[in-house]
């Protein structure tokens, strides 16, 4: 066992990974969205650091007040809401996909963290794990 051990002593096996889970797709007609938010609540469940990151369509996702009766779909914009407690540590929206698509922050459900194109290209840079919905 002891050469599963860092020079520190430490378990390089148990670090946690840096998770970034990028949804792009609006919230229903496809299960990228729901899949995407089972993944992140399981990462961070098993305690890895977790960012989410909205952009493109997938910025509707968070849009408040979503009617889903007519789909025949349960709206589950309200789980984002859980995120907090499952201590993931960044959500983030591209500023200009709120802003192509006509939202601003307050229509969201849940407080977010808006990053410009730029910023958001420094995120896949920070992460060591990379998701795409």
């Amino acid at each position: 066992m002891a050469d599963s051990l860092s020079a520190d002593g430490s378990n390089p096996l148990q670090k946690a990974k840096r998770f970034l889970c990028i949804n792009r797709r609006a919230p229903y007609g496809t299960i990228y969205a729901l899949e995407s938010l089972e993944v992140v609540l399981a990462a961070a469940a098993f305690e890895q650091r977790v960012t989410v990151l909205f952009m493109d369509d997938g910025v509707f996702q968070l849009v408040k007040g979503q009617e889903t009766g007519a789909l025949g779909v349960k709206n589950f914009s309200p789980t984002y809401k859980a995120l907090e407690s499952y201590e993931v540590e960044r959500i983030v929206v591209e500023r200009e996909s709120l802003e192509r698509r006509g939202l601003a922050p307050k229509d969201l459900v849940i407080p977010v963290e808006i990053l410009g194109e730029s910023e958001v290209s420094g995120l896949f840079e920070s992460h060591d794990i990379l998701l795409n919905f």
